[in-house]
């Protein structure tokens, strides 16, 4: 007759609770990379659509394009300047493409729309973020 060798109950509620506790140092990190690789993206398609309105602007005898309000509606750059629209990351999901007409950066985050495009100098500005590209905090 063999015997058959099992774990006992208080040997695995040890390795679950080494797990949880090693989960709960994990989750922390995980959620600060997220964010950090949001922000990174999201001043990456910045600086593309400021690359594509400068060459556009030299190419376009010194005229920034008519970009309109909406979704994603850079029509202008593309597939010239661009290849697909930007996408702000920062920004709730389903405005990442929107556009608004201003003058100016954000003061506070906001999630309701992605860029921020003034047509009479060019500039433009990621929606969430400050005049310095800086992002404000997630509500």
């Amino acid at each position: 007759m063999q015997l058959r060798r099992a774990f006992t109950l208080v040997e695995i509620l040890i390795v679950v609770v080494i797990l949880g506790i090693l989960a709960s140092l994990v989750v922390p990190k995980f959620s600060n990379a997220v964010q950090e690789s949001s922000e990174t993206a999201t001043l990456d398609q910045l600086d593309k659509v400021r690359r594509a309105l400068a060459v556009y602007f030299v190419q376009n005898q010194s005229a920034y394009p008519a970009i309109t309000e909406g979704e994603g509606t850079w029509a202008e750059l593309l597939p010239n300047y661009m290849r697909t629209p930007p996408v702000n990351a920062w920004v709730r999901p389903e405005n990442a493409k929107k556009i608004v007409i201003g003058d100016h950066a954000d003061d506070a985050w906001q999630g309701d729309y992605a860029w921020i495009y003034n047509p009479e100098n060019g500039q433009v500005y990621a929606g969430g973020f400050s005049a310095q590209d800086q992002p404000f905090p997630r509500e």
